[in-house]
């Protein structure tokens, strides 16, 4: 099969033919209709995951269609499905007790494993694997990839935002682009940070009730004026100190701030924590979601409870995928990047 593969940390993939997967006897191969492009993906390609060495396939959100099914596979050729990045081995006691998304022998692939930027990939534990509705498509089932879900469970089973409450969104990336328009269905108002004028207007355009230049002001400052004392809650989406200080320093007394951004290296950051003391915040850790949940977040996304389709903003072809992840060292365009075309 082709595949984009990393030889060496911060060059361009090597597009090659490599073998075919096998497929394991507790799930599924997939031929990939679709993968996503994400941030996380760019710490693995630079060399800031211990799991992304010579050889790796990154890739790790991803639909298709199942051409093989092994022994023990819920599934069967010809199901179209959507994966969460995280496959839980369902037995767990964190599986068993619906934090599937904490399970420690969990797979996720691109870390570890072979990815989907390829033309096949391999999925152990398929029971995590949900059917892809008919009316959605390819590109979008992939955006939905580790963002969307990953926003929704910091949002609702996180943070618990509640309608009137103000959220500040730290990065206008693609978890922040799906914190956004997530927040605004929920009845939450937004204030988004960002150092990108474009970035910042295109998410205005998305209903964000104010934006905030990290680049030209204070933006802790910033959001507790226009929020006249601070956000109920604060999602930093980008794993970085000054964001996370922003995140922590812009809150409300009694605030919640949820960490979704992977943070880089060896994750260690100063953190202010008189604000924390201080101001008796809540700080949540969070990291994809149980996938058990998926069905109703897709259920919503058909019913039109959201339309989350200007999140994807391009899509590429398998040998633009290093294009992609080179532009992450830099300020980056509205949206995110899909690979459709596995051939090209």
């Amino acid at each position: 099969m082709r595949a984009a593969v990393v030889r060496d940390f911060n060059q361009d993939l090597s597009i090659e033919t490599v073998a075919d997967p096998t497929c394991p006897a507790n799930g599924v191969v997939l031929e990939v209709a679709a993968c996503g492009v994400c941030r996380s993906d760019f710490h693995g390609w630079v060399g800031e995951h211990p799991k992304v060495e010579n050889g790796s396939i990154l890739g790790h959100e991803y639909c298709g269609t199942v051409v093989e099914a092994g022994a023990n596979a819920k599934h069967k050729v010809g199901d179209r499905l959507i994966a969460p990045f995280i496959l839980a081995c369902g037995s767990c006691p964190e599986c068993s007790t619906g934090v599937s998304n904490a399970c420690e022998r969990a797979v996720v692939p691109g870390f570890g494993t072979p990815g989907a930027y390829a033309e096949f990939v391999a999925v152990p534990f398929d029971h995590n694997l949900v059917g892809l509705p008919d009316t959605m498509t390819p590109a979008l089932a992939a955006g939905l990839g580790c963002r969307v879900t990953t926003a929704w469970h910091a949002l609702t089973d996180r943070a618990n935002v509640r309608a009137g409450e103000w959220v500040a969104v730290h990065g206008t990336g693609g978890i922040g682009l799906s914190a956004l328009l997530l927040a605004k269905m929920l009845g939450a108002r937004v204030v988004v940070v960002d150092i990108v004028e474009e970035k910042l207007a295109h998410a205005l355009e998305l209903g964000a009730d104010a934006g905030v230049n990290a680049a030209r002001v204070d933006a802790a400052a910033a959001i507790r004026d226009i929020t006249a004392g601070g956000a109920q809650v604060s999602i930093e989406a980008l794993g970085i100190e000054a964001t996370t200080n922003a995140s922590v320093e812009c809150l409300a007394t009694l605030g919640r701030h949820v960490h979704v951004g992977m943070p880089a290296g060896d994750g260690r950051m100063q953190i202010n924590m008189r604000a924390i003391y201080s101001k008796q915040l809540a700080f949540f850790g969070t990291r994809g979601m149980p996938s058990w949940k998926y069905p109703s977040l897709l259920g919503m996304i058909e019913r039109g409870a959201v339309d989350l389709s200007p999140m994807v903003a391009r899509e590429v072809p398998l040998s633009r995928a290093s294009a992609e992840l080179r532009a992450m060292k830099g300020p980056t365009p509205p949206g995110t990047a899909v690979i459709t075309d596995f051939l090209g």
